[in-house]
């Protein structure tokens, strides 16, 4: 015969059936409430470049989507990593979300020695686009294309006078890329860090830094046609680039001196890790609906973006591990240490 539990153990009892209630419940209580407050789209460099106009396209549809008001937050500096220490920083409840990429969350951790997070402590909720790079410089670089550009670039350095490259920061993809080239071409450069796309841009455009291996977008013809700067080549593989605001201008791999040298970049939306898994599901349904929104898309694609399909949260997860290795492999190949 089974004993009749006293009156303190059957509290007991129904306390814990209680609390596996609730502990079941709760991730569904969790995702039908969020976001309980207006969402903050941390984008890590300055307003002007095109990751904030990025971001200008995604906060209306994607503040119909959550139903709350979605504010952009430009906090620039550090190749990106002063934005992202702050969403670490955080709560991580899902209302700070980190617009980035490889620049930020895999090259510069390797780059930066006061970068104390990774991109394992990082996950990703969906990638948004993806965009062309190209090789950009001073209107006044005596160079018209890569061929060009390489015996400039290789004097130069023999004469104790290197050519010098923008970029977004130390350990930007950017960085890398110009640091790739130059391996590539066995010639010395001297990088430039900026806190974003804006001041680099200007400063290019003032004659104050030769070159620039740049994310671009539509935007870049009308920049061309002011003499900010002229295009040497797109980073496209060999062959008509996606981008039709491109196709006037060869790649940099149907030159004499460089092959396989393809690049292109893309943006997507980040939390930190342990981001409770209902935050992260909702945020990636919220994002998916926002990224169908029409007018939201057409903006996208009429900027020169590639709007890939949309990841579940797994899908995003592997994709950003893929990416990851993709990224470390590169900036071991030239040597990226921390500084």
């Amino acid at each position: 015969m089974t004993p009749t539990p006293t009156r303190p153990r059957r509290r007991a009892l129904l306390g814990l059936a209680t609390a596996a209630l609730a502990c079941a419940t709760a991730p569904l209580a969790l995702a039908q409430s969020f976001p309980v407050k207006p969402v903050t789209l941390l984008v890590p460099y300055p307003a002007g470049g095109l990751s904030d106009v990025i971001a200008r396209m995604v906060e209306k549809p994607l503040s119909r989507a959550v139903g709350q008001t979605v504010i952009v937050d430009n906090l620039g500096g550090a190749s990106g990593t002063i934005a992202a220490q702050r969403v670490l920083g955080a709560p991580a409840d899902g209302h700070v979300i980190y617009q980035g990429s490889p620049n930020e969350l895999v090259l510069a951790p390797m780059a930066m020695a006061s970068v104390k997070y990774k991109a394992e402590d990082w996950r990703m909720v969906q990638i948004i686009g993806s965009f062309p790079m190209a090789v950009l410089a001073r209107k006044g670089l005596p160079a018209n294309t890569i061929d060009e550009l390489v015996a400039l670039a290789r004097k130069a350095s023999a004469d104790g006078k290197p050519l010098t490259y923008a970029s977004v920061g130390v350990g930007s993809l950017y960085h890398v890329v110009g640091a790739h080239f130059a391996h590539t071409i066995g010639a010395e450069m001297t990088h430039v860090p900026y806190k974003g796309f804006a001041p680099a841009q200007q400063d290019l455009a003032g004659n104050l830094v030769d070159l620039a291996f740049f994310v671009v977008d539509s935007r870049l013809p009308s920049f061309v046609d002011q003499g900010m700067y002229k295009v040497l080549a797109t980073l496209a593989a060999s062959g008509k680039p996606e981008a039709r605001f491109l196709e006037k201008y060869p790649s940099i791999n149907d030159s004499k001196a460089i092959k396989d040298f393809a690049f292109d970049t893309w943006t997507g939306y980040f939390v930190p890790r342990n981001t409770p898994e209902p935050v992260v599901q909702a945020l990636n349904r919220h994002l998916a609906t926002a990224m169908a929104d029409t007018e939201a898309r057409g903006k996208r694609e009429n900027l020169g973006g590639r709007v890939p399909p949309m990841f579940s949260p797994a899908d995003a997860q592997r994709e950003f591990e893929r990416q990851t290795l993709r990224f470390r492999t590169m900036a071991r190949s030239i040597k990226l240490d921390p500084q």
